[in-house]
């Protein structure tokens, strides 16, 4: 048996979306929380073959070779700035041909969820527009 470190797991991924396949790979890591929690859920996510969106979940990699899922908090000519839906810090910018992956669904509390679904279009159209608000947020939320 073979062990691959997270690092080399995404860099297969990402050929394999690079030559038109879709994958899924579980989430690790906080940052996308509370839409997505570490080692529950899983993304699925394919080559982006359409114009990019605030709010879209995308895979990239940073000037270090590291990997990251984090949604696109806004577009600034061809420079994409991210966030985690955990974080308030944006990062960028982040060139596009840094950018290989777009998530197009995703598997939650053992539920798919996609574009059009309410816990989706929520993250997708409110949460990435109310950045200062999110640690009152979920300190309010994990208090009840």
């Amino acid at each position: 048996m073979k062990t691959l470190n997270t690092r080399e797991y995404v860099s297969i991924l990402k050929e394999l979306v690079l030559n038109g396949d879709e994958v899924s790979i579980k989430v690790v890591g906080s940052s996308m929380a509370p839409f997505l929690i570490h080692d529950r859920d899983s993304v699925y996510f394919r080559k982006i073959e359409q114009t990019l969106h605030k709010g879209d979940i995308c895979f990239f990699q940073r000037d270090n070779g590291a990997y990251v899922l984090h949604r696109i908090y806004k577009i600034k000519g061809n420079d994409y700035y991210f966030v985690g839906d955990n974080q308030v810090d944006i990062e960028g910018p982040i060139a596009r041909k840094q950018i290989f992956g777009i998530v197009f669904k995703v598997k939650r509390k053992d539920k798919i969820i996609k574009a059009g679904d309410f816990w989706w279009n929520f993250f997708y159209y409110v949460w990435i527009r109310i950045i200062p608000f999110r640690h009152l947020i979920m300190k309010l939320y994990k208090g009840r």
